[in-house]
């Protein structure tokens, strides 16, 4: 009994330190040295003094030991990579020093072995987008402000402030390898390419260089027009291409590793080589030519699409794969995971493997413009796993989206991915704490693309609440079991269930794009006025009506499956062996037809509606019983947006049943819980939200 007591006590006392707020700013940057550690490096660089500034303040190995940083050639070593030993760093470059370390930090706090091993990157270019406006605004941002840009008369000034939270910024990014940050949205404004706005990118290139972290820009492609003075920006006009050149130049000339430019371009409004009967290559391939000279890059997205276009998930392929041997080595097409735009799930877009002769790289969006917002926990490492392992078969199975866009299976000059970013302003970055989590999941599967979500996740729950100073790693450590029994392994479940539970609650079956107008926030199944776009129209997506519900993609419908390679196409062409997660997505499916665990699909619709929100009351479950193992700041901030996310869901699925079942006229299961909402309550509700905007 005495023994009992006393770990009790222990375990009270050891936890004691998660009664001080922490508002979750050091991200998963939390270890502090627990012991010295001797360095041993004849090279001194900033990047070398960063790798061994981190090792100082956040040792937490055998106390006096010797590490050796050795910068050398290895051919089993790629680009920034590492090999690691209990003893020594070894790399061909400085910044391989850095993510070293960086690496050997991490397994102390977690608890992994340090063994002898090589670790390289998956992708050579791993890059936050950021779309960050001028006035310090964030498109589908939802976390602050912008942490580069700022509106008022002071907005160019470059404070010590800013350079402070740049180099945090920096060194979160190197802490998982990222190596790139796109400055501003895509979306661009033509101020970006002025003297008055380089001179700031130049100020921010500066606190990031050391962290080996490249800038880019995304550019408005009538800059010549808009700001050059010149009467049009046609791509292959000499003077357009003159303006281009100089202005590169100039890029150069105050940042010398600069990376290069993204381009959206003929998208959504956006201005491109096709107002002037040009090609997408054309457009790109003119920028690609003035950057060749300094090494940098064109990533010009594939995002495009056309209200005459019969279905939307098409245009990309049929704009992109007649072009695909016309562009420069140095032009990367960057595509959206998805043929649409970043749904809870979508398949793979068809591009991906299908263009052979350029490189191509994925875009993924980490904040959650179509998954909760800032509201919402959704841990979306299980969507990018589920992505990148998806087989696209065009070189025979295991073509898989990661080994089309790695290089592994075509001769790319570049490889790249990138993440569309979720960090402003607010003092933990990303407007939830858990969406820290995808950040970090973004940035382990870009320098690893094998790393499963539950390895992921398991690292950051580690990193961010298992404090160094509360637990150590002992042998039969009873404070540490308690932890994980009790901490670890609910709240990691938690997180690896939450995509399929906001898949289940939002659109199940391959539902999509049925969200209220405007903020992609709640449902809108309905909306659909006269005079708006068809395709920006939730009926355009759901097809509903009283045969059956879903979009037609099959053969005989868009045939948008024949975009697929074999056996894929026909795989999801019959809706007998179509996967059920998409099912709605390629068919047209009769309310009545049976699905594979004997319900009508009408039923199983109802049944995965009600699965969503019985699966976030779950979290809030959890969530509550974490409390004694969480600083209060940080709990009772999850803890009052698990409670949003809840009666979110529940509009969901009331709003969604009661809406569908006007075309099935079936009734909803008696067996799950009834519908608290009124549908035209919710209806009103999303009127009166438009009409405020």
């Amino acid at each position: 009994m005495k023994n009992n007591t006393f770990l009790g006590l222990l375990i009270v006392l050891c936890l004691a330190v998660n009664l001080f707020a922490d508002d979750g700013h050091k991200l998963w940057l939390r270890a502090q040295n627990t012991g010295s550690v001797k360095v041993v490096c004849t090279k001194q660089s900033p990047t070398i003094d960063l790798a061994k500034h981190e090792l100082a303040q956040s040792w937490q190995g055998k106390s006096g030991a010797s590490l050796k940083l050795t910068i050398q050639s290895d051919p089993k070593i790629k680009g920034d990579g590492f090999r690691l030993s209990p003893g020594e760093i070894q790399a061909n470059t400085d910044l391989g020093i850095l993510y070293g370390v960086f690496e050997l930090l991490r397994r102390q706090q977690t608890g992994e072995p340090v063994k002898e091993e090589v670790f390289n990157p998956s992708y050579e270019l791993r890059l936050l987008n950021h779309w960050d406006n001028v006035d310090g605004t964030i498109e589908r941002g939802y976390a602050g402000y912008s942490i580069f840009w700022r509106k008022g008369n002071d907005s160019l000034i470059v404070t010590d402030k800013d350079k402070i939270l740049w180099q945090e910024y920096a060194r979160a990014n190197a802490s998982i390898g990222i190596n790139g940050s796109v400055l501003n949205n895509v979306n661009a404004s033509p101020l970006m390419l002025t003297t008055e706005y380089l001179d700031r990118v130049k100020a921010i290139a500066e606190v990031l260089r050391p962290y080996g972290i490249k800038t880019y820009l995304s550019i408005k492609f009538s800059s010549p027009s808009l700001i050059g003075g010149l009467k049009t920006s046609d791509p292959l006009d000499k003077d357009v291409i003159k303006w281009w050149q100089d202005k590169v130049k100039e890029i150069y000339s105050m940042i010398p590793d600069f990376g290069g430019f993204l381009v959206k371009a003929n998208s959504e409004g956006q201005p491109g080589p096709q107002d002037f009967g040009r090609t997408h290559s054309d457009g790109a391939n003119m920028l690609a030519g003035a950057l060749k000279p300094y090494g940098g890059i064109v990533m010009w997205r594939a995002f495009v699409y056309k209200p005459s276009s019969k279905d939307r998930a098409k245009q990309a392929y049929l704009e992109f794969i007649p072009l695909d041997d016309q562009f420069h080595d140095n032009v990367i097409i960057q595509s959206k995971n998805g043929p649409i735009d970043f749904q809870p799930r979508e398949p793979f877009s068809p591009i991906f493997g299908a263009m052979k002769k350029t490189s191509v790289m994925p875009e993924l969006q980490i904040t959650q413009e179509y998954l909760g917002h800032s509201i919402h926990l959704v841990f979306l490492a299980p969507m990018w796993e589920e992505f990148l392992h998806s087989d696209t078969y065009q070189k025979g199975a295991g073509s898989t989206v990661a080994r089309c866009t790695d290089g592994s299976i075509y001769d790319q000059k570049h490889t790249a991915i990138a993440g569309v970013s979720n960090i402003g302003l607010d003092a933990n970055w990303c407007g939830h704490q858990f969406a820290q989590a995808n950040w970090y999941a973004f940035g382990r599967l870009a320098w690893n693309s094998a790393l499963t979500s539950g390895q992921i996740a398991d690292e950051w729950i580690k990193l961010t609440f298992k404090q160094s100073s509360n637990y150590t790693d002992g042998v039969n450590d009873p404070i540490l079991a308690e932890w994980n029994l009790n901490f670890l392994i609910p709240v990691k479940k938690m997180m690896l269930d939450s995509r399929e539970a906001a898949v289940n609650y939002m659109m199940p079956l391959g539902l999509h794009h049925i969200f209220a107008a405007d903020d992609h926030y709640g449902p809108g199944p309905w909306w659909g006025p006269k005079g708006i776009r068809k395709d920006w129209t939730p009926p355009y997506y759901h097809q509903a009506d009283t045969n059956g519900v879903g979009f037609d993609r099959t053969l005989t419908g868009s045939d948008a499956i024949s975009q697929y390679h074999k056996p894929l196409n026909d795989l999801f062409n019959n809706i007998e062996t179509c996967p059920e997660i998409f099912l709605l997505w390629f068919h047209h499916v009769p309310w009545n037809h049976e699905m594979k665990n004997g319900r009508t699909l009408w039923e199983e619709m109802c049944y995965l509606y009600d699965t969503g929100v019985q699966q976030v009351r779950q979290f809030q479950t959890i969530w509550d019983r974490a409390e004694f193992y969480v600083d209060p700041q940080r709990f009772f901030e999850v803890q009052s947006k698990l409670r949003n996310q809840c009666r979110n869901a529940q509009i969901w699925k009331d709003a969604c049943l009661l809406y569908f079942q006007q075309f099935s006229n079936q009734p909803i299961p008696y067996d799950i819980e009834r519908p608290v909402n009124d549908l035209k309550d919710i209806i009103q509700a999303d009127t009166d939200r438009l009409r405020r905007q």
